[in-house]
């Protein structure tokens, strides 16, 4: 194992709302329940971009290093730490620790814990070629597994396929995506098509369209000339009465209400997306009379992430180089402050991977 070095160079958050500084910064000592992750891949949430610019109504940690979803080699450990070695891949996730002893935490409902310990938000993250997490949060991840592709399944994936599980949708069924030509959305479209659901993508734009069609998607509705969006996703179903779960990553609020007015009865409208200052409004005499099921999700935990890993073929399990013809499907938004997929190496630093892919990599 390489020599760990006493600095590293990691994306600081310096002040809300500031630049975002390319710098060097020590690198921390696990404490006794910690592991020392030397991060290869990390993707880019656009949880990051709310981090830095404060527009949520949860103050971070200042200054702060942004980043949750980081794909490395385990590099220290604490010495409690028993069931991790040195050498094994792990993953850093949004919940870098809990006090494992609240009731939520005695659920698996760990981001629920008033103690929740935040990657990224309210502890340093995952923009560093090292990072502190603690060992019972940390995702252990296959060797097999190929970190690029990993990095991103850590939050987006593993949050949609949460979404998907906890919808009720079942093989046959309808659900539409909304912001299918996203980040979590391109994920949620092949969670979907694997579970034998029929994908309806929401989204806008001639190149969202391809890749939804490429990536499953059997009808493209683009919101941006839909004249009557919600009459279109009830005709896009057969039988005229709408998708059976709506499963919304959009970043605006309009969408948040559309989703209970074409959902179809007894439907299930699962909110994922974080717009900054939003409110859910939804019609209340459909909701009531059609008796459909409007829920919030959080980050999936533990049990989703195994599920994850264990039966969804969409993880790549080839190992690194040997992926063979395998698809590549990238995008990215230039009103991102991060725009790509970081790549972090102690020789070369910090670096943007040249083709600027984004941090939804993601693999069919």
């Amino acid at each position: 194992m390489p020599e760990i070095p006493k600095e590293q160079w990691a994306q600081v958050i310096e002040k809300t709302g500031g630049p975002v500084d390319y710098k060097k910064i020590p690198v921390q000592q696990p404490g006794p329940d910690e592991v020392l992750v030397n991060i290869k891949y990390s993707g880019v949430c656009h949880t990051d971009l709310h981090a830095v610019n404060g527009d949520w109504p949860l103050p971070t940690k200042l200054p702060l290093v942004g980043g949750h979803e980081g794909a490395g080699v385990v590099v220290a450990k604490g010495d409690l730490v028993t069931d991790i070695e040195i050498g094994d891949h792990a993953g850093v996730k949004w919940i870098n620790g809990t006090c494992l002893a609240c009731d939520f935490c005695q659920q698996s409902d760990e981001p629920l814990c008033s103690k929740a310990l935040l990657s990224g938000y309210t502890v340093d993250g995952t923009f560093q070629q090292y990072c502190i997490a603690k060992a019972a949060h940390v995702a252990r991840i296959p060797k097999e597994c190929a970190l690029d592709a990993i990095a991103p399944v850590l939050c987006a994936g593993i949050t949609v396929y949460k979404g998907l599980k906890e919808s009720g949708v079942k093989p046959g069924q309808w659900v539409a995506i909304v912001g299918a030509g996203g980040g979590l959305g391109s994920l949620a479209c092949q969670y979907a098509k694997a579970m034998g659901c029929r994908v309806i993508g929401i989204d806008t734009g001639d190149e969202k369209k391809k890749m939804v069609t490429e990536l499953g998607g059997e009808t493209f509705i683009d919101f941006a000339t839909s004249k009557n969006l919600v009459a279109d996703v009830q005709k896009a179903t057969p039988d005229g009465l709408g998708p059976h779960a709506v499963i919304l990553v959009a970043v605006n609020e309009k969408p948040f209400q559309q989703a209970a007015e074409y959902v179809r009865s007894r439907g299930t409208v699962i909110c994922i997306g974080l717009p900054a200052g939003a409110y859910l409004k939804a019609p209340v005499f459909e909701s009531v009379i059609k008796m459909i099921r409007i829920q919030g999700k959080s980050i999936g935990v533990f049990p989703f992430w195994y599920s994850l890993t264990k039966n969804c073929r969409l993880l790549c399990r080839q190992p690194q180089g040997q992926r063979g013809g395998d698809r590549v499907l990238r995008s990215w938004s230039y009103q991102s402050t991060f725009q790509g997929c970081w790549s972090f190496g102690t020789s070369n630093g910090l670096r943007q991977d040249a083709c600027r892919c984004n941090c939804r990599t993601i693999r069919s």
